[in-house]
């Protein structure tokens, strides 16, 4: 696991985010850089399609999640 240096003011964004969310300021960080990376390398897409990608590929069954 490596460092990564981010500014003090992103830093804050994070751990708002990370708040509302339900998730740790590390993992809320990493989703973005992880959606971000989706997103530079599939520019079609838009944030919800990429999730459901995402979803799909972790065999997430969203048709039950809507159901309940």
């Amino acid at each position: 696991m490596g460092l990564v240096k981010i500014g003090d003011e992103l830093h804050e964004e994070v751990r708002r985010a990370s708040a509302v969310m339900c998730r740790s300021i590390n993992a809320q960080a990493e989703f973005w850089m992880r959606i971000g990376m989706l997103a530079e390398a599939n520019p079609t897409m838009a944030f919800n399609d990429i999730v459901r990608e995402q979803l799909a590929a972790a065999a997430v069954r969203l048709d039950r999640a809507a159901a309940a």
